[in-house]
């Protein structure tokens, strides 16, 4: 049946093809189910069998019609049919010519149309040869890399001569894309085609290597791990002939050593032991062989049963303290009861006593403290204090800024990279289950979305809770009781009230000047002169120099300012004798003004310049870095009962303002203030450093004194401070913060303070 000798009709059945494409000179397998196609496939197989085979442009239609077909396709001959048991058809087709649809003459039962035969162009030469001969050895190429072309194909296709045999009978056994395969058709050009053909075998081919790169690269991996395994299987074989132990049992064993060494309580030893079984099963490569690994590490680091003797002599305590810190009396004595009561029951513990008869609540061993107090005070270096006053380890960590409650409890182990919290890696660190362990800036952590660590905190420092500590890491309990906890802050108000109600709070308040001094030249000095370099005859602070830097050159509730100012002095001494100059014999006030420059605080000076104007009455008000002096001003002017309050105030403090006015409103007669006054006048009042936030109800008796001294022309007596609530009805209520006002009255130099009665020792 050559084209030569068979005659075409010029009206063929058509088979639409979905996603496939059927080229001349070829024989191609196709299975049909629609009924439709089975049709027109039993109609011709009567016939002369002639079918013509055209590809659909959407692969996915059911049946395409003649707008969905493309416009070239192939005469194909039906050579076998079988009908399989599933009511599908399996034929095989061979491909003649190619033709190009023309009009479409029957859509039902099946389509029909007539054709125009369509021969392809075929060029001769040498460029079409070597094109031809391009694209047999690009399939011979490909075969090569694809075990899945069999050698005789490959054989056959570079017997073949004719360039477009060629091209149709690669392109039938090359996988192409169906648009590729379809343009393939429709190009007239046999050189055109060629040239197609062999720039999609020359992508195949790229990507056939690429793959098998890919597969020799996991080959490798594979094949080396392997090699490793069976190496360290020799190995162990030869260990155990010459009776040696491998590395994997040397390390278990080690492993088993420890976790006896480490005197774990029972739920901590039975994990530890459960995951040694673990990874002695494991082989070192795996990849959870390292996670538990770690993990018993930290299991066996731990200090479970390592720790310090606690040295209970009471003398000996007291004279630390004393030695480290002047003054605190408070918290000295807080610690002298801990060791005594601690002392005590060690004494005692082998006397016979009457059993508990509550069965929930154990006895607390532990003990929580919360230094409050403005900075410099003392409170950090205050817990290094006790620790050598008992002769314990020493450990610190920040709270400061910290906002995730897994920097305190820990990951759990399913993260990597996971790791017990702060607290056990800080006892991890010192090797001891009793430390002084001091928690720095409690009152600045943060809450957000990433949680809440005051709240995990809440576990740590509850003596009732912490014998049985869970870190998430770990997930066996962790005894705490035996730790001495401190934690600091500058203000309770940030601190939540459930740690708060967990820890016994002690006020460390702002020093006076004479514990300044005291301190100065016990510690401060000594420290500078030492870090600078000198000697302790080179540099000799009288009382007065010292009582100058702290009234004129720093004002503040610590020391830190001081002993900065004193360290300035050092230098500048020091740089003197440096330059072979002779320092002064002594440092007096004369010679803090030469080295210092002029003071930065007036003393009373300017107390006494504001306050001369009537309507200025300094109060006291309480900061979180220690009291401070506060000034209130007021202000008169015309017009009708207008009160306007300034200074950045708070919801209370513009309250408490507006109970003063109608308080003095309500006395103006028998204050001796003019009635009228109110309807014709409008008030102003300011509270100074306007940039500063101000709240509370203490300057409420200022603020009264200020308006009668602004009403009555009368400016208030000189050096005299005042603090305290005042009421509509007059009354004056107790305030907080007392000392630490007292002493910023003492800084400002005032002579006199008022206080509410209520607040009398």
């Amino acid at each position: 049946m050559s084209e030569e000798v068979v005659k075409y009709p010029d009206v063929l059945p058509i088979l639409p093809l979905r996603g496939v494409v059927v080229y001349p000179q070829t024989a191609m397998p196709l299975t049909i189910g629609q009924p439709r196609s089975i049709k027109v496939v039993d109609d011709v197989s009567s016939g002369d069998r002639l079918i013509g085979l055209v590809a659909a442009r959407n692969p996915e239609l059911e049946n395409p019609g003649p707008a969905d077909l493309y416009t070239h396709g192939t005469i194909a001959v039906v050579h076998r049919l079988f009908r399989a048991p599933d009511n599908t058809l399996r034929l095989l087709v061979q491909g003649l010519v190619r033709f190009r649809l023309g009009e479409f003459i029957q859509q039902e039962p099946y389509l029909k149309a007539k054709i125009e035969l369509a021969p392809e162009h075929v060029e001769t030469g040498l460029e079409i040869d070597a094109l031809a001969r391009n694209a047999r050895d690009q399939f011979e190429h490909i075969a090569e890399m694809s075990p899945s072309i069999p050698k005789e194909l490959v054989m056959s296709i570079t017997t073949l001569e004719d360039p477009l045999q060629t091209v149709y009978t690669i392109a039938n056994f090359q996988r192409i894309e169906f648009q590729d395969a379809q343009q393939l058709l429709e190009l007239d050009s046999t050189q055109e085609k060629l040239h197609k053909l062999v720039g999609l075998l020359v992508r195949e081919a790229e990507v056939l290597q690429l793959g098998q790169k890919i597969q020799n690269q996991a080959r490798s991996e594979i094949e080396k791990v392997q090699r490793d395994y069976f190496l360290r299987e020799q190995l162990k074989a030869i260990q155990k002939e010459l009776g040696e132990k491998d590395e994997q049992t040397v390390e278990m064993e080690e492993f088993r050593q420890k976790i006896e060494a480490a005197k774990m309580p029972e739920e901590a030893e039975k994990q530890a032991k459960h995951e040694l079984d673990r990874l002695s099963r494991l082989p070192t490569a795996a990849a959870e062989y390292g996670v538990i690994r770690t993990y018993l590490d930290w299991l066996v680091t731990l200090p479970w049963s390592q720790g310090t003797t606690d040295n209970l002599d009471i003398a000996h305590a007291r004279k630390i303290l004393d030695q480290d810190h002047y003054g605190l009396e408070d918290v000295k004595e807080r610690i002298l009861e801990f060791l005594a009561i601690r002392k005590l029951r060690l004494e005692r513990k082998d006397e016979e006593q009457a059993p508990s008869k509550d069965l929930i609540r154990r006895e607390r061993e532990g003990v929580i403290l919360c230094f409050v107090g403005p900075p410099g005070v003392g409170k950090t270096s205050l817990g290094q204090s006790i620790a050598r006053a008992m002769e314990r380890k020493f450990i610190r960590i920040s709270l400061g800024g910290m906002r995730d409650e897994a920097e305190i409890r820990g990951h759990r182990r399913t993260y990597i990279g996971a790791m017990p919290g702060r607290v056990l890696q800080a006892l991890r660190r010192i090797e001891s289950h009793n430390p002084v362990f001091m928690l720095d800036e409690v009152d600045k952590l943060v809450f957000d979305f990433h949680g809440d660590p005051a709240s995990a905190l809440l576990e740590v420092l509850d003596p009732e809770q912490n014998v049985e500590f869970r870190d998430n890491y770990l997930e066996v309990a962790y005894d705490l009781s035996q730790v001495f906890f401190i934690t600091t802050a500058n203000t309770l108000e940030t601190v939540p009230t459930p740690l708060l109600d967990r820890m016994e709070v002690i006020h460390l308040s702002g020093y006076t000047e004479n514990e300044k001094i005291a301190i100065a030249k016990g510690y401060l000095v000594p420290r500078e002169v030492r870090e600078n370099g000198l000697h302790p005859e080179e540099v000799k602070f009288t009382r007065k120099a010292l009582s100058t830097i702290i009234n004129q050159y720093t004002r503040e509730s610590g020391v830190r300012n001081l002993e900065r100012t004193i360290g300035s002095v050092c230098r500048k001494i020091g740089t003197r004798i440096a330059e072979d100059k002779k320092g002064p014999p002594s440092v007096t006030p004369k010679v803090l003004k030469e080295l210092l420059g002029h003071p930065i605080f007036l003393a009373t000076e300017e107390i006494n310049v504001r306050t001369s104007i009537p309507g200025v009455a300094p109060g006291l008000a309480w900061t979180p870095f220690g009291g401070d002096v506060l000034f209130i001003e007021a202000t008169r002017m015309p017009g009708s009962k207008g009160f306007q309050l300034t200074g950045s105030l708070g919801n209370v403090m513009q309250e408490s303002a507006k109970a003063a006015l109608s308080y003095v409103r309500s006395r103006a007669e028998d204050l001796g203030l003019d009635k009228d006054f109110f309807d014709k006048t409008d008030i102003h009042m300011h509270i100074p450093s306007g940039a500063q936030p101000k709240d509370g109800p203490s300057a409420g008796v200022t603020m009264a004194t200020s308006l009668v001294s602004l009403i009555s022309g009368r400016s208030v007596k000189k050096g005299v401070g005042m603090t305290g609530e005042i009421t509509l009805r007059g009354q004056v209520l107790p305030v907080g913060g007392i000392k630490e006002k007292m002493l910023a009255a003492h800084r400002a130099g005032l002579k006199t303070v008022i206080l509410p009665k209520r607040n009398a020792l």
